[in-house]
């Protein structure tokens, strides 16, 4: 196992390890309301296409929160599901489809940012790194399609948003940030695809 690969596995055991917390904050703001957590998952994307209307419109402080404030609802839902025993194959399915309109809408919202703001240049960037970040859970799913495990990379999605939330909540960081995701996400997806190969061996 590469050390990457046991980075990845970290980072999962790391959401899991927050559920207590999370869950102690749901159950303060919500006093233990019953909540399907798929009605969490569908809330997450609603406050991402927020962050990304947001975020097209220059207000890059709510833009951040709302996207944090998202976040938090993606971990939510999982954590809910394991604590009521409710994980099902649709609500995993729903919320890893949830999470690609999520981001896509909000490298949306920093293509247009760009754009309006005649910035050819990182708007052109904006793009590749929005074709790396759709293209790495592809990558995933297709090897996953095949029985190949596939979590390996740099920037899995946790990386990434962390790293968007670094750029909009310190804008002058913004285009930087922008740039590690262009060159990152790819470099995810050939890293994944060189896993793929030697998992299949020929």
């Amino acid at each position: 196992m590469s050390p990457r690969r046991r980075y990845c596995l970290i980072s999962l055991k790391l959401n899991h390890s927050l559920d207590p917390l999370i869950l102690k904050v749901y159950r303060f703001v919500l006093r233990d309301r019953k909540v399907n957590p798929n009605t969490l998952t569908v809330w997450g994307t609603v406050l991402g296409f927020a962050s990304s209307i947001c975020i097209a419109c220059g207000w890059f402080l709510s833009g951040a929160l709302l996207l944090l404030m998202s976040g938090f609802f993606d971990l939510l839902d999982g954590a809910l599901a394991r604590d009521t025993d409710s994980v099902t194959s649709f609500g995993g399915f729903l919320d890893s489809v949830l999470d690609r309109y999520t981001d896509l809408a909000v490298m949306g919202g920093i293509f247009v940012f760009f754009v309006l703001h005649g910035s050819v240049r990182y708007s052109v960037v904006t793009f590749v790194a929005t074709i790396g970040t759709a293209v790495i859970p592809y990558a995933r799913a297709r090897a996953e399609a095949a029985s190949i495990r596939c979590r390996s990379g740099l920037l899995e999605r946790p990386e990434r948003v962390i790293l968007l939330l670094v750029g909009l909540f310190l804008p002058p960081l913004l285009p930087s940030v922008i740039l590690v995701l262009a060159v990152l996400t790819h470099v995810t997806v050939i890293q994944r695809i060189v896993h793929v190969r030697r998992a299949v061996g020929r």
